[in-house]
């Protein structure tokens, strides 16, 4: 009785471990910045850039070590991922093959807790 009594707590134990969830929920942040021309053509090879400025004691501005730096890719996408929600100024340049003109483009971006954030510029 006792052996029926430890292998069915066993097996009930075992049942408990494998389908137990986690209580841990995702808390990554994610930016994805879409970089289109004026013609609203997607641009690959952009330069993204994520920063957060911080204002000084002195009502100065400095830019703080947070920061991220990234390329678009053809579909003129480029994802960051963060690990704690904040705000972002984003700037986006590309220097014109053609005229040698450099386009630029800047936004804010604020990222919240598990969530993924879209946020599409237009660089002129």
């Amino acid at each position: 009785m006792k052996l029926k009594i430890v292998i069915v707590s066993i097996v009930l134990l075992g049942a408990f471990c494998f389908t137990n969830t986690s209580c841990e929920k995702k808390t990554d942040c994610i930016a994805n910045i879409i970089c289109l021309d004026s013609l609203g053509l997607t641009m690959g090879g952009a330069q993204v850039q994520l920063f957060a400025n911080v204002k000084t004691p002195n009502n100065g501005t400095i830019t703080a070590d947070l920061r991220a730096n990234g390329l678009s890719d053809n579909s003129g996408r480029c994802s960051f991922t963060f690990k704690l929600p904040a705000i972002y100024d984003v700037r986006v340049s590309k220097k014109d093959a053609a005229s040698g003109y450099l386009m630029t483009g800047a936004s804010i971006i604020k990222l919240e807790e598990g969530k993924g954030v879209d946020k599409t510029l237009t660089v002129r």
